[in-house]
Order: C-alpha cells, then structure tokens, then sequence
C-alpha cells in the first residue's frame, strides 16, 4: 500500500509532471500506464494542444468509438447519424430501425418550440406582493435596457429575450422570488449568453430597488441568491414521428401484422404507467439520444436532465414515447425537449465533431434538434420490436460477443471460428467460454 501525500500546486504543473505524479503515486503498473496514457496523444501536437485546453488538469485523451447509423430519412432527405457511444448494438439498432422506415416513409419530424429558461432567484422579506408586483411592472423595461449591450449581437441573429416574469414562490420558501426569464438563443446552446442575462438583471434590480421613491429603508433588503439557466427546457420541443399502414408494420417476427402493432402499443403503455419499465425504457431513448449529442459536441449530461424532467411532469416518470393505432394505421411517436446548439463550446473546435457536423449537412440547431429526436425514436423503435419478438438479448449478445471475445484475448482465427459457431446458437458469456476453451484445448475452469 502505497503512502499517498496530498499534492499542492497540481494545476500549475507542467502535463509530463502531472502525468509522472500520478503514475507514481497511484499506478500498479507505471511503465503500462505511461504507455498506455501517453500512446492517447494525438500525433499531431497542435491538435493535441486543442486537446488539452478543452479541460483542466489533461494528461491524455479518452477515446469512445465513432459510429455511423446511415439511411436515416428525415423529412424527405437523407441522413447518415454520426454516433459517439461505447455500448454494443445501439448503432445496429438505429439503422435496422432507419432501413425499416425508409420504405415507409421515414421520420417527420417539427419543432414545436425552441425558448429556453433562466432564473434570478433572489429573497425579499417584508414586501408585500402587490407592492412587488407593481415595482416589477413599472422597472420591467429597465431589464430589457440594460441588458441590450449584451443581446444585441443575438437580435441580429434572430433572437434574444423574449419575456420576463415575476415569479411569486414564498409560499414554497419565506420571501422567495424569481425572475423568470425566457430566450431565443438561435444555433447557439446559448448557457453563456442566458447566464451573462442574467447576472445582469441581478444588478438591474438591485440598482432599481435601491433608486426606488417609494420604498423604505426596511423594504430595500432584497438578497440576490443566484442567477442561473435551467437545464430544464419545457418550452424547446421536437416531436418526431413514424407511421405506416398496419399491414406494413412487421416484417419476419413470427407473428401477425395487428398483434404485432397491438403488443408494441401495450409495451408502451406499460412504460407510462409503470416507472420501474419507464426508466429502463427512457435510457434507450437517450442511448440513441447521447449518442448523436455527444458526436455533435453538446452537453449530453444537460439534455438527459431535462429529458427525465420533463418524463416526471404530470406528477408520475412516465415513457417519452407514445404509440397508437389510429384508421388502421400504427403511429409511433417522440416529443421531447431538446437544447442544442451547432455554434460555440467546442463545436468548432474539436475535429471529430466538425466531422460530425459536416456529415449531417452543418445543419442549424432547429434542424439537430430534428435530427437527434429521430435518432431516440429509432432507438426506441428497436428496443421494443425486440422485446415484443425474440427478446433484447438475441440480438444484443451477438454485438457483445467480440467484446467478450477480446477480454479472453482471442485471436483472429479464434474469432473467426467462434462466431461462425454462434450463428446458429444462443449467445451467452459461459457458452463463449465454453466453445474458446474447446478450441484452445484447456479445460474451462483453467481460464
């Protein structure tokens, strides 16, 4: 056991020193994990350095596969989805689901509302609501002044402020008030432009209660506690749909074209009514979700926040997806909020992203939003088919079996070998065990 000492002025060393700092204090292997850490460079040190000012305290890289979901028709045109995500069978799964929908017509998709939310929550004990109501009205515009050296360059664009709105919250905590604040950030994500808002109508209030004739020194005393974006966008919504005539639904499941379409409606009701099916039902939603968001350069963690938020609004975590079977037709559907930009953090900067933005066409963020919807529909499209059919496992194990193939370090010719083996055999980690210790020779238990 190694006597691990506090470390001082980490951030300031150079990244070799931090790199051998850490080997030595914590590697059990320090010539594996120097090699290991330093062959994630990239080669080329420019892009490196791009790298490397991304975070603070880099010491190398962290690489997730890359992978292309291709056949994606989207309102009439045709995608190829760039997927970033280490788990087997999600990008199999989002292309069986687009080559399944092209022939019927796609995914349509509509954004119903792209506002995004901020708050500047602050305290005001002793006022009386009236009386803060009618200050609020009579300084409203004074936010919206104030604050124009900061949108101005967003106005052009298309956007800016659209409204704010005295919160009243004191029957939830004593003296507890908001500025709620609502936003059109364009193709920008926009948390730096809506946070810098912010602050600013923090000063604005505080400079407006302080001028104010008609309020008493006792009544002054407001506490500004934080002015912050939510990452809970209600009102940034993209609905995403398929649908196709029932006796165009199924195709090679074994069972008929209505029973088919009425277990996969069944399946997700189960997932609106029952929070233990929903949430394993949403996070393959979001598998296809994250996986385009974070080839795209956002902020995955910021949108399966909001996503679940939004599944948990009637009180109940429900399924994001709805189905149904309408004038003889099956109608599947996704509406979802969805904050996405295709401008600023490192969209610009990191090179696989830029990639990844070049094969969608460089769309705007409306159209991302689009795009990324269709992406947890098809996911979720899969998802069930097999659940309702041969089960999740049949086709999951077979993506997972070169993972398991590689942690027994098989070698080519083995692989070979062993896949050809389970074309015609339930894939499981004992059974690939079992035929890889027949091929060595060695009995199973020895490995």
């Amino acid at each position: 056991m190694k006597n691990i000492q506090p470390v001082k002025g980490f951030s300031k060393l150079s990244k070799a020193a931090k790199l051998e700092w850490l080997i030595s204090q914590y590697s059990q292997r320090p010539e594996l994990s120097q090699a290991m850490l330093s062959g994630y460079w990239h080669t080329d040190a420019e892009v490196q350095k791009l790298h490397d000012e991304f975070i603070e305290n880099t010491i190398s890289n962290y690489y997730l596969p890359f992978g292309v979901a291709p056949n994606f028709l989207i309102n009439g045109k045709l995608y190829a989805l760039p997927m970033a995500i280490e788990e087997s069978s999600v990008v199999a799964a989002a292309a069986k689901a687009a080559n399944f929908w092209l022939d019927r017509g796609g995914f349509r998709t509509r954004i119903i509302s792209t506002r995004k939310i901020g708050h500047v929550h602050f305290i005001w004990e002793g006022i009386q609501p009236l009386q803060l109501t009618e200050f609020f009205n009579n300084t409203k515009s004074k936010f919206f002044d104030n604050a124009e050296p900061l949108t101005r360059n967003m106005v052009l664009r298309g956007g800016g402020i659209t409204d704010i709105q005295l919160r009243d919250k004191t029957a939830l905590e004593p003296g507890y008030y908001q500025l709620e604040a609502t936003f059109e950030t364009c193709d920008s994500m926009g948390a730096n432009f809506i946070n810098s808002c912010l602050e600013n109508f923090a000063k604005t209030l505080q400079t407006e209660i302080a001028e104010a004739q008609n309020l008493t020194p006792e009544h002054r005393q407001v506490q500004i506690v934080m002015s912050i974006l939510s990452n809970y966008t209600p009102e940034c919504i993209v609905r995403a749909e398929v649908s196709c005539p029932i006796e165009e639904i199924n195709e090679g499941s074994g069972i008929g074209n209505m029973e088919f379409a009425e277990k996969f409606c069944r399946a997700i009701r189960i997932a609106e009514i029952e929070p233990y099916r929903a949430v394993t039902h949403n996070k393959g939603i979001m598998n296809g979700i994250d996986a385009v968001v974070l080839a795209t350069g956002n902020d995955f963690r910021a949108v399966e926040a909001c996503a679940h938020a939004y599944a948990s609004r009637t009180g109940s975590y429900r399924s994001l997806t709805h189905a149904e079977i309408k004038d003889n037709h099956f109608v599947f559907s996704l509406e979802i909020p969805l904050s996405l930009g295709t401008v600023g953090g490192i969209t610009n900067l990191h090179p696989m992203v830029k990639f990844a933005h070049e094969i969608l066409g460089n769309p705007g963020a409306p159209e991302l939003m689009q795009i990324v919807a269709t992406a947890g529909l098809a996911q979720n499209f899969s998802a069930v088919r097999s659940l309702i059919t041969s089960g999740i496992q049949k086709g999951h194990m077979k993506m997972h079996l070169l993972n398991i193939l590689n942690q027994l370090e098989a070698t080519e010719e083995e692989k070979a070998q062993i896949v050809e083996y389970f074309k015609d055999h339930v894939v499981s980690y004992s059974e690939t065990v079992r035929v890889f210790c027949s091929i060595r020779g060695v009995a199973a238990q020895s490995k």
